[in-house]
């Protein structure tokens, strides 16, 4: 399975709650964290939703 590397380059003031509760759930918490994370569908799934918040790289 790949590993992907997400970074939150964007902040959550002002989106909507699912966005918000969609980056804590991938245990970012500001800007510039960094989190690591198998590519599975949910997580997929959930990077698909906050895409524009964040950068995925494959490692």
């Amino acid at each position: 399975m790949k590993k992907l590397k997400i970074r939150q380059v964007k902040s959550v003031i002002g989106r909507k709650p699912n966005q918000r509760r969609t980056i804590k759930a991938l245990g970012l918490k500001r800007i510039n964290s960094v989190v690591e994370h198998e590519a599975t569908p949910p997580i997929l799934g959930m990077i698909r939703t906050v895409s524009h918040l964040i950068e995925v790289e494959e490692l």
